[in-house]
């Protein structure tokens, strides 16, 4: 008999630590670069400068976190709305494979678009 480990608690982490970082990141950022900036209620920064920010380690590392963490929290909810919600536990495994591969390969384009830029 083998005591195998269950990998849903870290599923369930990375769901949570995706909605805490979309929710306190994301409306920040909708604010910043769909509100403010183009109606001028604050001055926009120059492209130089927000390219100097992007280039920076810790911005990419926090805007890959982000990324991630959001794709991971939409594959855990949506997983489950498709398997609890719309009652396809049939197709689980599938699902399961479609919704973290997808994470996970938009978590890798995330890398790739961050290290190039």
């Amino acid at each position: 008999m083998t005591n195998r480990r269950s990998p849903e608690p870290l599923a369930w982490l990375l769901f949570s630590a995706g909605g805490m970082a979309a929710a306190l990141l994301v409306p920040v950022l909708l604010f910043l670069f769909g509100l403010a900036f183009p109606l001028d209620w604050l001055p926009a920064p120059d492209h130089a400068d927000l390219l100097s920010v992007l280039r920076h380690p810790v911005t990419r590392l926090v805007l890959f976190g982000l990324c991630a963490l959001a794709l991971f929290h939409w594959a855990h909810r949506f997983r489950y709305t498709l398997t609890h919600g719309l009652r396809l536990e049939r197709f689980s495994a599938l699902i399961i494979a479609v919704c973290y591969g997808g994470a996970v390969i938009g978590s890798v384009v995330a890398a790739y678009l961050l290290l190039r830029a």
